[in-house]
């Protein structure tokens, strides 16, 4: 499939979604709401989401919609957009940089293009399953093969033990050389970018994970669930080098 009439659209979004937020970011003044799941929001995650699925209706309207602020819009479509408009709100409402906007195109139900944006930094990561690129420089994961060797990074240190199996969390998290909560997307996109090795959340949501997928296996890493199963659809993750990623999901899933 050529993919050549999304990518500058796909970066287009990113762009101009970028533009909205960053005046938003470091504010002292900006009103946080609380979500019904007991998440935050803000004017930004909605503005930004509004601005990208106006673009999209413009550009492709027979294309679909699924948004983690406005739902969905025909799901069922051969082309469905998936965005998250600011992945890691709860750093963003605290002035910290390790943030970012997913936007993924999937095909007949699967991640075929993603993006992870982080326009404070300025840095662009684009992926299509096969090359992933920083700021149109192509990345490509660590070659670490040991856990005794490797950065680990989660988003929450709490969630596995609310979600999954918290002493084979532990297991592994004791073994590590590095333990950081650089997490949320900036966490894959480290490790896609060669700087960590292994990055996991044991629960996530669609538009958490679908731009994720071809980001990772663009730079040569591999992305599944928590036990190893299909990336996308999917209710967690674990993306890490190849070399270590199946012994990760062993240790997850003593």
């Amino acid at each position: 499939m050529d993919l050549t009439p999304y990518r500058s659209f796909i970066t287009e979004l990113a762009t101009q979604s970028g533009d909205f937020i960053r005046p938003y970011f470091g504010r002292t003044d900006l009103v946080v709401e609380t979500k019904s799941d007991a998440t935050p929001v803000t004017l930004a995650d909605r503005g930004a989401e509004e601005l990208m699925r106006k673009l999209i209706k413009a550009k492709f309207p027979t294309h679909g919609i699924i948004g983690e602020e406005m739902g969905r819009d025909r799901p069922d479509a051969e082309f469905v957009w998936v965005l998250d408009p600011i992945d890691g709100t709860k750093s963003f409402i605290t002035g910290v940089p390790l943030w970012g906007t997913l936007i993924a195109l999937l095909h007949r139900g699967q991640p075929v293009l993603g993006v992870i944006h982080q326009p404070i930094l300025q840095q662009l990561m684009l992926g299509d399953g096969t090359k992933t690129t920083l700021n149109g420089r192509p990345v490509r994961v660590r070659s670490t093969a040991r856990i005794e060797d490797a950065t680990f990074l989660t988003s929450d240190p709490f969630n596995p033990s609310k979600y999954q199996n918290s002493e084979a969390f532990n297991a592994l998290r004791q073994r590590a050389k590095l333990v950081r909560t650089w997490g949320d997307c900036y966490g894959y996109l480290l490790v896609a970018a060669g700087l960590a090795d292994v990055m996991c959340d044991p629960i996530m949501n669609p538009w958490d994970i679908a731009a994720l997928v071809p980001v990772i296996r663009g730079a040569g890493g591999v992305i599944t669930d928590w036990k190893g199963g299909p990336a996308y659809p999917a209710e967690s993750t674990v993306a890490a080098t190849p070399a270590l990623h199946a012994a990760v999901i062993k240790v997850l899933n003593p």
